[in-house]
């Protein structure tokens, strides 16, 4: 990959677009008086968010190893994984190519954009087919290939990423939602080899700060530069960028997160393993399990009538419903009202 050429893939409009560049948040100041920016000069929260998110990035790049000048920052990963698609695939021209099943909004905003959805579909034991993947991007030619591991919704690691990143003629997306449940290391140790990489990791999961609404990009310089040319000024808020900031301070907080998250994986695991209605549990990576059952639709009704909400992945996925650990009490609850499905 060591000829690889960024801009080569680029849309041509995106690489003539000028980035909206704030002055305050390009400079730093000692005690400025703040007239620029038509804010209101009262209020606990009347200033625009630092655009640059530059205080955020110091703290990633010295918990990541990562230079500051290849994070971006998102409104979640939904943002980055949107924005990625604009600068890269031109809209009713380009393609993407994504594992079937898998996180479904990579095909969303492939749509919303105008780009045909390649799916590589998955084997029994949900696995990529090597040749088949091969095929697929030779024969499709995509421009983004989203590769989710840990796979949400089927719950288990890819392996041998690497054969991914070297043979797709393109940009490739490892989305690292789930890493931090994994034994696996990240794909940012790979930043340096592959160019064409970018890799996707949230605060929505072992971070618990889903409703801050935060993620990251990790990839070259040249395509973070493309990122925040693309992005809205003040795409994240400043309680949100505060709330990670302390969270990063206090880290302690997630490693007891993922710690917990684990032990009751491991509980459920050994709970649903005891239940008649269970017909096989998927091994899983995350915080989650995919689980089918001998009757989805009878155990999916049972759950809901007792205001147990998951996730049915019937028909697409056929008997499986998806259940994310909960608390011991939320795991209990489950698993006693599952005991009642004969």
């Amino acid at each position: 990959m060591k000829d690889f050429n960024t801009n080569s893939f680029v849309r041509k409009n995106i690489l003539e677009l000028q980035p909206y560049l704030s002055f305050r948040d390009l400079n730093e100041f000692k005690d400025p008086v703040l007239l620029d920016a038509n804010e209101s000069a009262f209020g606990e929260l009347n200033r625009y968010p630092d655009s640059t998110q530059k205080n955020l990035k110091r703290k990633l790049s010295v918990l990541k190893r990562v230079p500051a000048d290849q994070i971006a920052v998102g409104n979640g990963s939904d943002e980055l994984i949107d924005l990625i698609i604009k600068i890269f695939c031109e809209p009713n021209e380009d393609s993407i190519l994504m594992m079937n099943p898998s996180f479904a909004m990579y095909g969303f905003y492939a749509t919303v954009n105008g780009n045909k959805v390649l799916l590589l579909n998955l084997n029994e034991n949900f696995e990529i087919d090597k040749d088949e993947f091969l095929k697929t991007s030779n024969e499709g030619q995509p421009k983004v290939f989203f590769l989710c591991s840990p796979n949400n919704p089927t719950g288990n690691s890819v392996e041998d990423i690497e054969f991914y990143i070297r043979n797709f003629n393109g940009i490739v997306v490892v989305d690292e939602a789930y890493i931090e449940f994994s034994d696996k290391k990240s794909c940012i140790d790979l930043l340096k080899k592959y160019p064409n990489l970018i890799v996707l990791q949230t605060f929505s999961k072992a971070w618990g700060l889903a409703g801050a609404r935060v993620g990251a990009a990790y990839s070259s310089s040249e395509i973070i530069s493309l990122i925040s040319t693309v992005k809205a000024p003040y795409n994240v808020n400043s309680l949100s960028l505060n709330k990670v900031i302390e969270a990063i301070d206090q880290k302690e907080f997630v490693e007891q997160n993922i710690k917990n998250t684990l032990a009751e994986m491991s509980w459920l695991n050994e709970e649903l393993q005891c239940l008649k209605s269970v017909e096989k549990i998927y091994p899983s990576a995350a915080n989650f399990f995919l689980v089918k059952f001998e009757d989805v639709e009878k155990v999916y009704a049972k759950l809901l009538e007792n205001e147990i909400l998951t996730s049915k992945r019937s028909p697409k996925i056929p008997g499986c419903i998806r259940i994310n650990a909960g608390s011991r009490e939320e795991n209990s609850r489950l698993i006693e009202t599952l005991k009642t499905i004969a």
